[in-house]
């Protein structure tokens, strides 16, 4: 088994879509008006319109009602990226700092509500751990 993307369902595609492309500097995959994947070397971050729900038989998905994941970014400086989007970020949760485990991790939420990690591996066991 391997683990390639997470999907994202929003009603608000266009806005989400631009967050995420921005907050990564890549370039979104649209691949019709209702779906787009953001691709990393590792995974890819996929987004869906509240329409593409009518194609699955997916139950009781809502938008914006998310409390328990968090989407997580390894970033080669995270007070970096926090300085480029700072500006940008209209809920920041924490900003930079070392957690126990030897990352430095920023969260914010993305415009639905999703907490996103940034962070950088800062202890030798991290940078190990992430190829450092």
């Amino acid at each position: 088994m391997n683990f390639v993307s997470i999907r994202i369902i929003t009603d608000d595609i266009k806005r989400l879509v631009d967050f995420y492309a921005r907050v990564t500097r890549n370039e979104p995959a649209w691949l019709g008006e209702d779906f787009a994947e953001i691709a990393t070397i590792s995974c890819t971050l996929a987004i869906g319109s509240t329409r593409t729900l009518q194609m699955f038989e997916a139950g009781d998905t809502r938008p914006g009602a998310n409390r328990s994941a968090i989407i997580e970014f390894l970033v080669d400086d995270v007070d970096a990226e926090y300085a480029r989007l700072q500006p940008f970020l209209k809920e920041v949760v924490q900003e930079p700092k070392t957690l126990p485990w030897g990352n430095r991790s920023l969260l914010f939420r993305d415009p639905d509500g999703a907490l996103v990690n940034l962070f950088t591996p800062v202890s030798a066991d991290a940078m190990r751990k992430f190829g450092r």
